[in-house]
């Protein structure tokens, strides 16, 4: 079924044009990305789609039954409701139904009631309607998704007009999962989220029912989740099928291919003009160079295929090569007004490491990088450096980016002996190019401050540079070209970063924060998870030790446990992956059944038709496809009620 269509759908602002005769469509389950350029139109288009924003022509085609939820970037929820009172509105409906149950429970106590039998028949639609519709569990489900979203330590009596703007917006994301609407559209959802819940997210949407279209610059996240992919570029889309990765293959391909046809073109062109300049005044050969001519002019000439907009042009440099040890942290405890964030602290750093430090949204990460760029002191401990070390430090709030300064001017009072030839080069590398080096700073929006802060901290050279999430704001080609810079860095670096695609690439260690201690892994972020998932079968498998020696069982032969643990691990192992096989089968069935029904009724619509219905050869075509199609069904509608079993047992 067909959720979304956008049919040349145009839009401007005054004379500039954002969108131009866009394509767009999104079918029942479709995984769809929205990718481009900051400033391409994203949010743009997903405001009109969504109904916040008119577009001045084309067609946006909804069917009228389908149900659109839609989240804005950075949209927090704002309310004087309690965290599970703002959550319980979503379900008015089904508290409407439950407190209807409980009036005719009620009356069904009364068997002298006339009207006994007509209250039980009320009650047994009204019950099985509030099952159908997730009565029985949508307190389960309100739970679970504010547990993944990071609110489980929280009082649920907590007042959301109290939480910071991070939380709020990961509310918004709550809440609107819990409408569970047909077509979801997301934009940036995955701001403000730790690695953990952008996991716990992925995972979600994957087994989401409806239809998901979502604006992100994760793109680990984008490859987990999407099947399609729609780039917008130069006021228009193009589709390409599969994960964000396959994109840029195709993308690459299509490129490629566009080019040598452009330039196959341009040959021929320019053969056919030397043989007319050459001939055309002989009178010999001047009837085919006039038949040359009007080969030319009937050719369609193509344009140079384009590329996205100019992309940022610069590397990090240092003046001077460090010690070996760069960096020594002992038994360093940090916090805030006498109260400890994080203790017990202890990390090397070596010239030429690239280190990841990870954690969970407020387990003090942020904080641990400020000491260590000496922006804040430590309650206890020590932070020792080594020889020649200097530092940069990148902030992800750009806190120190709110002058009323232009932009030329921030850079050049920084660096005053640089000539501003110099400074207007390198402007331009980071994109400001004319009159975009007189924009006052304060009013930059977030990536283009992200730029600057990127522009100061090369120009300083800096030996270790400390970077907190480098990538915020930036979009999906500027953070290539970072990625590209920082790996050509012949200095240290110490990131923190919630980007799981920059953290696989960058780092070549991984230290994972926690509250009493740093735990380091020796690799990149793949190696991190697969180190993690490999400690957390040996937490199982110690349990089911445990459980095996419990005094309360006769203690069996030497050996003997730790075979019937491995087996019962192995069993629980085997079992989990037969149900995770069956519940794939399950959606599959449930998949080619719909097909198949959609088939027949357009089959059985088929048939309505005169000229169908009067064509013998054709309308007995037809029946013989509804018989097999309608036999097929049963077939898979008897496969997927005993899986359904298997399931329930």
């Amino acid at each position: 079924m067909i959720l979304l269509q956008c049919v040349q759908l145009s839009k401007s602002f005054g004379a500039e044009e954002i969108l131009s005769n866009v394509k767009l469509e999104v079918q029942s389950r479709d995984r769809v990305a929205l990718v481009g350029r900051n400033g391409a139109g994203k949010s743009t288009l997903l405001k009109i789609i969504a109904g916040e924003m008119s577009f001045d022509t084309g067609d946006l085609i909804i069917p009228k039954d389908a149900r659109i939820g839609y989240l804005a970037q950075d949209s927090g929820l704002e309310s004087d409701r309690s965290i599970w009172d703002e959550m319980m509105t979503v379900f008015e409906h089904l508290q409407k139904m439950e407190q209807a149950l409980r009036r005719l429970e009620e009356k069904m106590s009364d068997t002298e009631n006339p009207n006994y039998e007509k209250v039980l028949m009320e009650y047994d639609q009204l019950q099985q309607d509030f099952k159908d519709q997730g009565g029985y569990q949508y307190e389960a489900d309100t739970r679970g998704i504010l547990s993944g979203l990071n609110f489980a330590s929280f009082d649920y009596a907590t007042k959301i007009s109290s939480l910071s703007g991070g939380q709020k917006t990961r509310l918004a994301l709550g809440k609107l999962l819990l409408t569970k609407p047909d077509l979801l559209i997301l934009d940036e959802p995955t701001n403000h989220l730790d690695i953990e819940t952008l996991t716990w997210l992925e995972n979600y949407l994957s087994g989401y029912d409806g239809a998901i279209l979502i604006v992100s610059h994760d793109r680990y996240f984008l490859d987990n989740v999407v099947n399609q992919v729609y780039e917008l570029s130069f006021n228009k889309t193009v589709k390409y099928t599969g994960n964000y990765s396959n994109y840029l293959s195709e993308k690459a391909k299509r490129l490629e291919i566009e080019m040598k046809n452009f330039e196959k073109q341009q040959d021929e062109i320019k053969k056919l003009e030397d043989f007319v300049q050459r001939n055309i005044a002989r009178a010999s050969t001047s009837n085919r160079a006039k038949s040359r001519r009007k080969q030319l002019e009937k050719i369609s000439v193509k344009n140079r295929p384009q590329d996205d907009d100019a992309s940022a042009n610069f590397r990090f440099e240092i003046i001077k090569q460090s010690g070996n040890d760069v960096l020594s942290i002992d038994h360093l405890k940090l916090g805030y007004g006498g109260k400890t964030l994080i203790e017990n602290i202890n990390l090397k750093l070596t010239r030429g490491e690239s280190v990841a430090l990870i954690g969970p949204n407020g387990i003090g990460k942020s904080t641990l990088i400020k000491a260590i760029s000496k922006k804040i002191a430590p309650l206890e401990g020590n932070i020792q450096y080594g020889s020649n070390v200097t530092i940069g430090y990148y902030d992800q709030e750009q806190t120190e980016l709110t002058s009323n300064k232009t932009v030329l001017q921030e850079l050049w009072d920084e660096y005053p002996q640089t000539p501003e030839k110099d400074i207007r080069t390198i402007l331009g590398n980071f994109l400001f190019s004319g009159e975009d080096v007189l924009k006052i700073v304060y009013d930059l929006s977030g990536g283009e401050k992200a730029r600057l802060a990127l522009a100061k901290l090369m120009m300083k050279k800096a030996n270790l540079l400390i970077l907190d999430e480098p990538t915020n704001h930036l979009d999906l080609d500027s953070k290539e070209v970072l990625e590209s810079a920082l790996i050509d860095y012949p200095g240290t670096l110490l990131f923190v970063s919630h980007d799981r695609y920059f953290v696989n690439r960058m780092a070549t260690r991984v230290v994972e924060l926690s509250p009493k201690m740093i735990t380091n892994y020796l690799g990149d972020y793949d190696y991190y998870l697969a180190k993690k998932l490999e400690q957390e079968e040996w937490k199982k498998l110690e349990e089911l030790k445990d459980k095996e020696q419990s005094p309360s069982r006769k203690d069996p032969a030497p050996g003997q446990v730790e075979q019937q643990t491995k087996q019962d691990y192995e069993r629980e192992k085997e079992l989990k992956k037969k149900q995770r096989q069956r519940q794939r089968r399950i959606e599959e069935l449930e998949k080619e059944i719909e097909q198949e029904e959609e088939r027949i009724a357009q089959w059985e619509e088929d048939l309505c038709d005169p000229e169908i219905f009067q064509d013998h050869e054709k309308s007995l075509e037809i029946n013989e496809s509804l018989e097999k199609a309608k036999t097929n069904i049963e077939a898979l509608m008897e496969e997927w009620e005993e899986l359904q079993l298997d399931e329930m047992e």
